[in-house]
C-alpha cells in the first residue's frame, strides 16, 4: 500500500485569543492575496511543526497565542494532532484531529531524532511514510547515519527564500550535509537506503582521522550556519569592505571640517555673547548713574538756589542804611558791644558767592559726564540689537544647519564603521571556515591515500536519473515551459540541466519554476515508481516571475506566457494520494479561486479572510475562505 501523510489543519490557540486555523485537504491547495498577511508564516509554521527548530517569525498578530496544532493524516485513513508550544521544545501527539487542545491523553514526542527510539517526531512521521529504520551514507568512506524525517522535509518544504537560490535543490548550502541530501534523494529515487554499506578504513590512524574529519564537519556546519546570514559572498564582501574604507576616509574628512566649523561657530557665539552681556551690564549701568547724576544735579541746584539767596540777600542788607544784624539780631544801637558777631555781611556774600562758583564747576563736569554717558547709551542702545540680531542669526546657524548636519554625520560614520565592523567579522568567518575545509580536505587526502579505491562516490543509477529527469520534462512541457526541448540530471552538479543550460544559470522567475518543477516532479515520480515519499509538497512562491516587481534576472521570463494558467491546471488534477500546497501572492485563475481548497487572504477587515490570524476588533466569526 503506498505510504504517505498529508497536512489536515494548522491551528494557534491563546488564553483570551480566538482561535486561527487554516484547513487543508488531498490534491491541490492554493493560498493566495496580499502581501504580509501571514501566507509565508503559514509555511514556516507547518515546517516548525514537523520538525524545525524554529524559532517562529516573530509577528505581530501572534502575540497572545501560545500553543500550535498541526493536523495530518496518513494515507491508510488514520488521524493525529501534532501539539507544540509556540516558544519550541516537545511535541505532544494525540490520536484524532483537534483544533483546540484537547481534554484526552496524548504522548509526548521528543523533538530529537533518534533511530533506535520510538519516543521521538522523526520516528513517528518515517513510519508513517514507511521509511522508518532506513539509512544514508555520510561520507565518501561509507559511513552512514540513520534517516531522520527533516531529510525529507527539506525535499518538500520549500519556502520562498530557498525557491530561488542559486544552487542544487539537494543542497541547503551546508557542504557537510551534501551527501545524505544525495543519498535522501537516491532513496526516494529508488526506494533502496545505505544500509548495506559499511565504514572503511579501520585502522586506528584512520578511524582518528576520521574523529576529526567528523568534528572539522561540525565546526563547518556552524559557521555555514552563521554565514547563511550574511550578505553576501566573500569576494563581494572584500569588494564591500574596500569601498567601506574609501567611504569612511571621505566621510571622515567630511566630519572633521564639520566638526572644525562647529567649534568655530560656537566659538564664535561665546564670544558674540560674552560681548553682548558685558554691553547689557554697561547699559544697565549708565542708566542707574544717570539715574543718580540727576538726583545730584538736583541737590547741586538746590544748593545754587540756596546761595544765591544769601548772596542777594547780603548784596540789599550791605546797600541799606543801619539796621538790625541778620546774623545776630543786634539793634544798630548795640551791634558795637556784640563782639561774638562777625558782622561782615560782605564777607558771607563773598564766600557764598566763591561756593556758587564750585558748585556751577561741579554742574558743569557732571553735565559733561552726563552728556558723555548719554552719548555712550545711545550708541549701546544702537549695537545691542545689532549684537542681538548676529547672535541669532549664528545661534540659528549652529542650530539648524551645522547641528543636524553633524549629527547625522556622526551617526552615518557609526553605522559605516559598526558596517565594516561586522563585514570584517564575515570575512574572518570566511577565513575561518575556509581554514577548516583546507584542514578537512588534508585529512580526507590522507584518507584517500589509506583506502584508496574503497572510496565510494555518488551511487546514483543513472537509470534512475534519467526517468527522474523524463518526469520534470514531461510536467515543463505540461506546463507549457518556454521552448522545453531537453532535461537531464547532471550528477556533477546535482542539479538539473534545461535545454543545454544549467538551472541556477536562469533568472529568478525561471529558477522559482524549474525549483518547483523539481520538487513536484519528485513526488510524481515517487507516487508514479511506487517509492517512497512523504506525500506532500509545500511550494512558496513558485511562480515569482509573475509578480509585477520583479525584474529577472535571467535571459528569459515567463512574463506573456499562459505558464501560469496551464501550473494551475495541472495542478488542479492532482490525485488524492498525494498533496500540493500552493503560497503565492498572484492570484490564480477565476477558476481555481472559485475551488473549496483555495483561500483568499484579503489584508481587508470584513472582507474574505484579512490573513492566517484574525483581526480581533471583527465581530465574525472564523472562517477559512
Amino acid at each position: 500500500m503506498t505510504q504517505g501523510i498529508r497536512i489536515r489543519h494548522l491551528t494557534f490557540t491563546g488564553p483570551q485569543k480566538r482561535v486561527a486555523t487554516l484547513e487543508f485537504g488531498p490534491g491541490m491547495n492554493v493560498l493566495y492575496g496580499a502581501s504580509d498577511t501571514g501566507k509565508s508564516f503559514v509555511v514556516n509554521a507547518i515546517d516548525f511543526m514537523l520538525g524545525g527548530k524554529g524559532p517562529l517569525p516573530d509577528i505581530p498578530e501572534r502575540e497572545g497565542y501560545d500553543r500550535v496544532l498541526l493536523g495530518i493524516e496518513n494515507l491508510g485513513g488514520e488521524s493525529f494532532t501534532i501539539h507544540r508550544s509556540a516558544s519550541g521544545g516537545a511535541f505532544t501527539l494525540f490520536n484524532g484531529l483537534f483544533q483546540e487542545f484537547p481534554d484526552v491523553p496524548g504522548c509526548e514526542l521528543r523533538e530529537q531524532h533518534n533511530d533506535t527510539k520510538d519516543d521521538n517526531l522523526s520516528s513517528f512521521l518515517l513510519e508513517q511514510v514507511g521509511l522508518k529504520g532506513k539509512r544514508l551514507r555520510k561520507n565518501a568512506r561509507g559511513e552512514t547515519v540513520s534517516l531522520s524525517f527533516r531529510n525529507l522535509a527539506r525535499l518538500a518544504i520549500v519556502d520562498e527564500e530557498e525557491i530561488i537560490q542559486k544552487r542544487s535543490p539537494l543542497s541547503d548550502g551546508n557542504k557537510v550535509v551534501d551527501t545524505p541530501n544525495q543519498s535522501t534523494f537516491k532513496l526516494l529515487l529508488t526506494g533502496i537506503d545505505d544500509s548495506a554499506l559499511s565504514g572503511r578504513g579501520d585502522d586506528p590512524a584512520n578511524q582518528s582521522r576520521g574523529a576529526q574529519i567528523d568534528l572539522l564537519n561540525d565546526l563547518i556546519a556552524d559557521y555555514q550556519t552563521q554565514i547563511k546570514g550574511l550578505s553576501g559572498p566573500a569576494k563581494e564582501l572584500e569588494e564591500q569592505s574596500e569601498k567601506l574604507e574609501t567611504t569612511i576616509e571621505r566621510h571622515a574628512e567630511q566630519l572633521n571640517a564639520t566638526e572644525s566649523a562647529f567649534r568655530e561657530a560656537t566659538a564664535d557665539r561665546r564670544a558674540l555673547r560674552k560681548k553682548w552681556d558685558a554691553a547689557n551690564e554697561r547699559l544697565a549701568e549708565i542708566e542707574i548713574l544717570e539715574e543718580r547724576f540727576s538726583l545730584l544735579n538736583q541737590h547741586y541746584q538746590s544748593d545754587l538756589e540756596r546761595l544765591r539767596g544769601i548772596e542777594e540777600a547780603g548784596t540789599l542788607f550791605s546797600s541799606l542804611e543801619t539796621a538790625t544784624c541778620p546774623l545776630c539780631g543786634a539793634d544798630p544801637s548795640h551791634q558795637e558791644l556784640h563782639t561774638d558777631c562777625d558782622g561782615n555781611t560782605e564777607l558771607v556774600v563773598s564766600a557764598a558767592r566763591a561756593e556758587i562758583a564750585k558748585i556751577e564747576q561741579l554742574q558743569r563736569e557732571l553735565g559733561e559726564t552726563v552728556a558723555q554717558l548719554s552719548v555712550e547709551r545711545r550708541l549701546l542702545e544702537i549695537r545691542i540689537p545689532r549684537m542681538r540680531e548676529k547672535l541669532d542669526t549664528i545661534a540659528s546657524y549652529v542650530e539648524t544647519q551645522i547641528t543636524p548636519n553633524l549629527r547625522s554625520m556622526r551617526s552615518t560614520y557609526a553605522e559605516l564603521s559598526n558596517k565594516k565592523a561586522e563585514v570584517r567579522e564575515s570575512l574572518g568567518l570566511y577565513r575561518s571556515l575556509q581554514n577548516l575545509e583546507e584542514r578537512k580536505a588534508a585529512l580526507e587526502r590522507e584518507v584517500q591515500k589509506v583506502v584508496g579505491s574503497s572510496t565510494i562516490e555518488d551511487d546514483l543509477p543513472t537509470a534512475a536519473a534519467d526517468r527522474f529527469s523524463m518526469q520534470v520534462l514531461d510536467l515543463l512541457k505540461e506546463w507549457h515551459f518556454p521552448n522545453i526541448e531537453r532535461v537531464h540530471f547532471e550528477r556533477s552538479i546535482r542539479d538539473l540541466v534545461i535545454n543545454g543550460k544549467n538551472r541556477t544559470s536562469f533568472g529568478k522567475g525561471l529558477r522559482a519554476i524549474t525549483q518547483s518543477a523539481f520538487t513536484i516532479g519528485l513526488l510524481e515520480y515517487c507516487r508514479n515508481k511506487n517509492t517512497p515519499h512523504p506525500g506532500f509538497v509545500i511550494l512558496d512562491s513558485p511562480l515569482l516571475s509573475y509578480r509585477p516587481e520583479i525584474n529577472d534576472d535571467g535571459d528569459e521570463s515567463l512574463k506573456g506566457t499562459d505558464v501560469k494558467s496551464q501550473f494551475y491546471e495541472y495542478l488542479a488534477n492532482t490525485p488524492e494520494d498525494r498533496q500540493v500546497i500552493i503560497i503565492e501572492n498572484t492570484d490564480p485563475p477565476e477558476a481555481i479561486q472559485a475551488l473549496t481548497q483555495a483561500i483568499e487572504f484579503t489584508r481587508t477587515p470584513r472582507v474574505g479572510r484579512p490573513g492566517f490570524f484574525p483581526i480581533e476588533h471583527e465581530n465574525a466569526s472564523p472562517s477559512l475562505g
